[in-house]
């Protein structure tokens, strides 16, 4: 239910001297709304505080704009002044004291946070004691000479290197014949030829197929060692 009209008059003219700065209707119409009153109430109001000299306003065009009287507030001398902007300065210090205990204790409060409960650093303790017993375990075994690797896994990774083994084999023995064959009685310098080609053989980069090749018997010897 929207205030009667006296009511609605003291409300708007409370408004305009609190605000003390240029205002129009629609300035005043929206910040009293939480009053339930209407804009045409409020511009109502203004018109009738304006017309018995409790406000004063100016018309610019169609627009009328409203502002409280100026003679009704204190106006503070020089003196007055300067103690105002020297309590401004204080309370600005005061303000910035604050700030920073403010940011000390969210910072203290970010910190406590962060850091682990007891029960959750019993939780980790029992974690780490559990990796480090098994880590000692493996370590044990490792010094009694003990493989850890599964003997299927061994196996499928030996025969895997056979195999590569095979393949190099037999591509090295299938590049040699066919070589062979095109550099038969070939009139030009078979080293500059292959230089020019680009070929390179396993010497040139340091590879040597024997080396790798002896690592499959190696492993089966020491296999039946074990």
């Amino acid at each position: 239910m929207a205030p009667k009209s006296d009511n609605t008059e003291t409300i708007v003219l409370n408004f305009v001297n609190e605000q003390n700065r240029p205002l129009n209707t629609q300035n005043a119409a929206d910040a009293l709304q939480k009053f339930n009153l209407k804009k045409t109430a409020v511009q109502k109001a203004l018109d009738s505080l304006a017309d018995s000299g409790k406000i004063t306003f100016k018309e610019y065009g169609k627009q009328k704009i409203y502002i409280a009287r100026q003679d009704q507030f204190e106006i503070p001398n020089n003196e007055e002044l300067a103690q105002m902007k020297e309590e401004n300065v204080k309370l600005q210090e005061q303000l910035q004291e604050k700030k920073k205990t403010i940011t000390e204790v969210e910072s203290e409060i970010k910190s406590l946070q962060s850091n682990l409960t007891l029960e959750e650093i019993q939780e980790k303790d029992t974690k780490l004691r559990k990796e480090v017993k098994e880590m000692e375990d493996k370590l044990i075994k490792l010094r009694e000479g003990i493989t850890l690797v599964r003997p299927e896994d061994k196996k499928a990774v030996e025969d895997m290197y056979a195999d590569k083994i095979n393949q190099w084999r037999k591509r090295k023995r299938m590049f040699r014949d066919i070589w062979d064959t095109v550099t038969e009685n070939f009139p030009r310098d078979i080293k500059e030829f292959k230089e020019e080609l680009g070929i390179e053989y396993d010497e040139d980069v340091g590879l040597s197929f024997q080396a790798y090749a002896d690592l499959i018997q190696h492993g089966k010897k020491r296999g039946r060692g074990q």
